[in-house]
């Protein structure tokens, strides 16, 4: 997926009071930084912040972190958060294979909303939900396994679907049509999903997944 590339974004997202720009600093030591010891939700490839920060808006009672690669979608997020005091919320800038580098057994929910879905078989291993990125997120979940997805790629939930259940993954919850489901599933909207609500009529794939020791 390309992205327009936005002059100084790194020096305007480092501006802001929400990113950690040494986030291995806190390694170990994020409930020490949120100043509480509530539930932390990590989000990968957060994008332009919609989800993030909408979550961290409806849900107070949990600290949220959204890490996005792009310093360019970061910006968009940082602007969103001028007129917002969020307390539990914190941005990173930095590549999501480097999250045991940051975090230890800290995190309660990973989100993976509209990942990259990697299409071509040899770029297989960058999917989010590959097995070498679900042993990564093993290092960094506190005690019990969560991950939610959310994608309009059928061939990426398809293969999800795959590679947890292989290992292990339970699900709680899955959806072949969100916007649709009579249960009702609570849902934040990303940006992309808004637009794509909009304009397109194929459906967002849902998983909710659980490991428990």
């Amino acid at each position: 997926m390309r992205y327009n590339v936005i002059k100084d974004a790194s020096n305007i997202i480092n501006k802001s009071p929400y990113l950690v720009s040494n986030p291995k600093e806190y390694k170990n030591k994020w409930a020490h930084l949120f100043g509480n010891n509530k539930p932390i939700h990590l989000e990968l490839g957060t994008g332009r912040g919609e989800f993030i920060i909408n979550m961290a808006k409806a849900y107070p009672n949990i600290n949220f972190i959204g890490l996005e690669l792009y310093d360019s979608q970061l910006v968009k997020a940082v602007d969103r958060l001028r007129t917002q005091d969020l307390p539990n919320l914190k941005l990173i800038n930095a590549d999501a294979k480097k999250i045991d580098e940051f975090f230890g057994k800290e995190i309660d929910t990973i989100y993976l909303t509209f990942s990259e879905p990697w299409p071509k078989k040899q770029d297989e291993k960058k999917r989010f939900t590959h097995e070498s990125y679900l042993r990564l997120y093993d290092k960094i979940f506190k005690k019990h396994k969560h991950i939610i997805l959310k994608t309009d790629n059928k061939t990426l939930f398809q293969y999800s679907l795959e590679s947890l259940s292989k290992y292990w993954y339970t699900f709680e919850i899955v959806s072949l049509d969100l916007h649709h489901d009579e249960r009702k599933i609570p849902n934040i909207m990303t940006d992309f999903e808004r637009n794509y609500d909009k304009t397109e009529k194929r459906p967002i794939y849902y998983i909710d997944a659980r490991f428990e020791d």
